[in-house]
């Protein structure tokens, strides 16, 4: 019986796959390489080539494993690798077919941490115009954290203490370990759908482990799409996440968290006493002005004596009234006699015809004299008007106004240095007062600088 000493292609290729497989080098390897050609399919498959200076070995990640690595595999970074290799049957290659892959020189979550951190701020997450102010008086506040711990009590405790009139709302959620992110973000998010005015983000401190949900980029972008602005607080001082450059807001610590969102009812009450000591010494100050100015005024010469002031213009004004009354009917009596005399002379020569349309004459003659002398007296009332205007804009009052005073001497007023003396003592009145002056030198106008009129 012969045999064909050939084989398939297929047989050899099981062949030499069993040998790989059967290899217990080749089962658990640790190799170091360069990426290159990496290409992450939509499935969550990584496949790259693992390359040094003289080879290049192709290799495979499955989903299963791509997960936990914490950095995204870019061409150009040297790794460190754990896995198997085999032969790929449909190819005829042999491959690397990574369990769990390392950064070299660096961790791995320091990697993803600067990656992530990259990513994220050439896409502007992290600019200061996006961020949101805070309100001064928030009356409702939404806290995301673990339901027991430090954290959450430290939060609660300083809320109520420096502020009580805001409500606070808990939204628990796991902040650690599987499923921490999808449970931050379902609390951000459940938030978003109240009416609430802050956002506490924040946990207790921890390893880097501990607070790397805050790193995920699921939970920067619900922190970012956030209609509510959010204070992080997330482990201590000296931890920073990504979601403390997403933030509105970080704090050091979840109780500088609650102190940042409120104000001190303490600090509030002590401003509001001393706004109100202000502003009663404010009022107080300013009525006490007001009473002395108002003093200053009713005790001033024009106010104290005022018909003083009125007393000559008001004498003018009467003789001026007088005299155009005396000169209106003295017109008046010289027009009557005028009339009745040319009427007994026209009676006495003229027939009874002439008589009857001279009284027609004279009668149109003395409706016109009516109309003259009517208005003769509006033209002397708007002189009169006109003249009552002009010393009610020469007024003593307004003249003081401008900065001028009135000198009197014994309750008459000095219009002329011809009317003092040396030693003369003058009282001089001014717009807010009255001052006593004595004359200790006359200085008389040069001839012809006066007015002559």
């Amino acid at each position: 019986m012969s045999s064909d000493p050939y084989l398939s292609v297929k047989a050899l290729t099981k062949y030499i796959k069993k040998k790989f497989d059967a290899d217990p080098h080749l089962r658990d390897v640790y190799v170091k390489g360069e990426l290159s050609n990496v290409k992450i399919h939509t499935s969550g498959h990584i496949y790259f080539t693992l390359k040094d200076n003289s080879a290049r070995l192709p290799g495979v990640m499955f989903s299963a494993s791509a997960k936990s690595v914490k950095f995204k595999p870019e061409s150009g970074m040297t790794v460190l690798i754990r896995g198997d290799v085999t032969v790929y049957e449909a190819s005829g290659q042999y491959q690397l077919y990574a369990q769990s892959m390392q950064a070299d020189g660096i961790g791995d979550y320091y990697l993803a941490f600067e990656q992530l951190k990259e990513k994220l701020a050439k896409e502007g997450l992290f600019d200061a115009s996006h961020k949101k102010r805070l309100p001064r008086f928030p009356k409702r506040i939404a806290v995301v954290t673990a339901q027991t711990g430090a954290a959450v009590r430290d939060i609660i405790i300083t809320l109520h203490r420096r502020y009580p009139l805001a409500n606070v709302v808990l939204y628990p959620a796991l902040v650690q370990g599987s499923g921490a992110v999808q449970s931050v973000v379902q609390s951000i998010q459940a938030a978003n759908k109240d009416n609430f005015d802050v956002l506490i983000v924040g946990r207790g401190g921890g390893s880097i482990e501990d607070l790397w949900a805050f790193n995920e980029e699921a939970v920067a972008r619900a922190i970012f799409s956030s209609e509510i602005p959010i204070i992080s607080a997330i482990g201590h001082e000296t931890d920073t996440t990504i979601a403390d450059f997403v933030s509105d807001l970080r704090a050091p610590t979840p109780t500088a968290a609650a102190e940042l969102a409120v104000p001190s009812q303490a600090e509030l009450l002590e401003r509001i006493s001393s706004y109100r000591s202000q502003m009663y010494r404010n009022v107080s100050s300013t009525v006490s002005q007001q009473k002395q100015a108002l003093n200053r005024l009713t005790s001033s010469y024009p106010l104290a004596y005022p018909e003083r002031l009125y007393r000559p213009f008001i004498e003018r004004v009467e003789r001026a009234t007088e005299s155009l009354q005396r000169e209106s009917m003295q017109h008046l009596n010289r027009s009557k006699e005028y009339y009745r005399t040319l009427d007994q002379r026209l009676k006495s020569r003229m027939p009874l015809q002439q008589i009857r349309q001279s009284e027609t004459d004279i009668t149109e003659l003395a409706r016109r004299l009516d109309y003259q002398i009517e208005q003769l007296l509006k033209n002397h009332s708007r002189q009169l008007s006109s003249a009552i205007r002009t010393l009610d804009a020469l007024s003593p009052l307004k003249i003081m106004d401008r900065g001028y005073s009135i000198p009197y001497i014994e309750e008459t007023v000095v219009k002329s240095v011809e009317q003092v003396t040396v030693g003369d003592h003058l009282t001089l009145a001014m717009q807010d007062g009255t001052i006593q002056a004595t004359v200790n030198e006359i200085n008389p106008a040069p001839k012809g600088d006066g007015n002559d009129d």
